[in-house]
C-alpha cells in the first residue's frame, strides 16, 4: 500500500498541479534544514523519512514534466 505522501504526489500528478508539489518539497525542505540545524537529540530517523519524502516529490515533478512534455510533443499544431 502506498504511503500517505505518494498517494498526496500521486493526487498532485494527475490533477497536474506543480505549484501543490514545489509547496510539498518546500515545506519538507524547511522542516530538513530546520531539523538538521537542531542539537541535542538524533533527529536522524525522521531527517532519514523527510528525505525519503523529497525523493518521492522530485520523482513527482519529474513525472509531471515528462507528462507536459509528451503532452507538447503529441499535440497537434
Amino acid at each position: 500500500m502506498p504511503s500517505a505522501i505518494e498517494q498526496i504526489v500521486d493526487a498532485y500528478v494527475r490533477l497536474k498541479n506543480r505549484r501543490g508539489l514545489d509547496e510539498l518539497m518546500m515545506h519538507r525542505q524547511r522542516l530538513a534544514v530546520d531539523l538538521k540545524s537542531r542539537s541535542g537529540y538524533d533527529f536522524s530517523l525522521p531527517i532519514g523519512k523527510i528525505d525519503e519524502e523529497i525523493a518521492i516529490i522530485e520523482a513527482g515533478l519529474s513525472r509531471l514534466k515528462a507528462e507536459a512534455a509528451n503532452f507538447s510533443s503529441t499535440r497537434p499544431i
